[in-house]
């Protein structure tokens, strides 16, 4: 019997990309939150939200819930997260 190995590696390398900047600090902005849309997100979120008004003194969150949690954000919401400071995308299980 013949075993075949196939490598599974793409030959060609992806573009490097930066880091955006830090940034210096969180108050008087904004947070956009990204949830996948499972059971444990809420929660978790709705806690996240509170701890960043209190302790961080950020101006607005906007929270978003993807349509499939597997799937990649949709363009309205990534047109949406261009006028946020910082985006969080979250899992909640």
């Amino acid at each position: 019997m013949k075993i075949r190995v196939l490598n599974p590696t793409n030959e060609t390398s992806p573009e490097k990309l930066e880091p955006a900047p830090r940034l210096n600090t969180l108050r008087g902005k904004t947070v956009g939150l990204i949830s996948n849309g499972k059971e444990g997100t809420p929660g978790f979120f709705a806690h996240l939200d509170r701890l960043l008004r209190k302790r961080f003194d950020v101006a607005n969150v906007v929270l978003t819930t993807k349509a499939n949690y597997s799937a990649p954000a949709e363009a309205a919401i990534i047109d949406g997260a261009r006028s946020w400071d910082l985006t969080i995308s979250g899992l909640g299980d």
